[in-house]
């Protein structure tokens, strides 16, 4: 009887512990980016890559945009998604230095995320040949929004480790539980 008693609790524990951590570890993320994080690049990529884990759509009107130091802003053409991929044209501008690209996608569990990938360049942009402003470049200052409250990034998820600690602290919990409970008893 008493281990009857052990073995249900270790099931519902088992059960319970299914339950929670399921969906927390179900969520797609960013498993790649042309320009990769972190790449040092010798001149300016034509175009952007995002290669997703899961199925995507587009989150927005602008859902890339690349910022760098002294306010550049790369004019990002229209971005396109083929399943789990998101490419986008890029016309770079601005000095040497560290350039931030922003997206915003949703995935196909309709979980909406933001994230970014920083990438460094390592020699100035070509200068377009009018220095007048376009339209895109000329709200420079609007196109490159601090990070805001809620983004998340793939840096900001919670690491896998941290789910499976709480996985076995959660385990060995149910096991105290049982093991008290079926003494009691006897």
């Amino acid at each position: 009887m008493r281990f009857k008693r052990f073995g249900a609790s270790l099931l519902v524990t088992g059960l319970a512990l299914l339950g929670t951590a399921s969906p927390a570890l179900a969520h797609s993320e960013l498993k790649s980016s042309d320009p990769a994080r972190g790449a040092s690049l010798a001149t300016p990529p034509t175009q952007v890559k995002l290669t997703f884990s899961g199925p995507v759509t587009l989150a927005d009107q602008n859902p890339i945009q690349i910022t760098g130091p002294e306010n550049a802003s790369w004019t990002v053409g229209r971005a396109e998604v083929a399943g789990t991929v998101v490419t986008a044209p890029v016309q770079a501008v601005g000095p040497a230095g560290e350039y931030t690209l922003r997206y915003k996608v949703t995935f196909e569990d309709t979980h909406a995320t933001s994230g970014s990938v920083k990438f460094n360049l390592s020699a100035p942009a070509p200068s377009p040949t009018s220095q007048a402003p376009t339209s895109s470049q000329a709200p420079a200052s609007s196109a490159a929004p601090a990070p805001q409250a809620g983004e998340t990034t793939p840096e900001d998820l919670v690491p896998t480790w941290v789910w499976i600690v709480l996985a076995v602290a959660v385990v060995v919990a149910g096991i105290v539980v049982a093991l008290r409970f079926t003494r009691r008893k006897d």
